[in-house]
């Protein structure tokens, strides 16, 4: 059993990784931008998963019911998307409240002294 991909890895890396991966990032980025909790961009991507897993039966005949690959396939939509909110949410952070925050890296602030 392949660890990315049920029949083709292209599919996986254009379906999955570029257009899933793209979308999931946007959804955290809209979910920072909204001042929303982590955990809800969580249930989003949870939800988006299915509809991704779907697509690919829909598209290329894979199989819909697969939990393996619905898990595979959730857990790289949800790093895009935790990506996205944790970049976004650093900008944020240091262009809102510059006097109290100052950015040290892409995903982290720190206190300014």
């Amino acid at each position: 059993m392949s660890l990315l991909a049920e029949s083709n890895f292209w599919v996986f890396l254009i379906l999955t990784v570029i257009g899933g991966g793209g979308a999931a990032f946007m959804a955290g980025r809209s979910t920072a931008f909204g001042w929303q909790p982590v955990w809800q961009l969580v249930i989003y991507m949870m939800i988006f998963g299915a509809g991704l897993r779907f697509l690919h039966f829909a598209l290329f005949q894979e199989t819909l019911s697969s939990g393996y690959y619905y898990v595979v396939q959730t857990a790289v939509v949800i790093a895009f998307a935790l990506l996205g909110y944790r970049v976004t949410r650093v900008n944020q952070m240091t262009e809102k409240y510059p006097w109290l925050y100052e950015k040290t890296s892409p995903f982290a602030w720190r206190n300014k002294t």
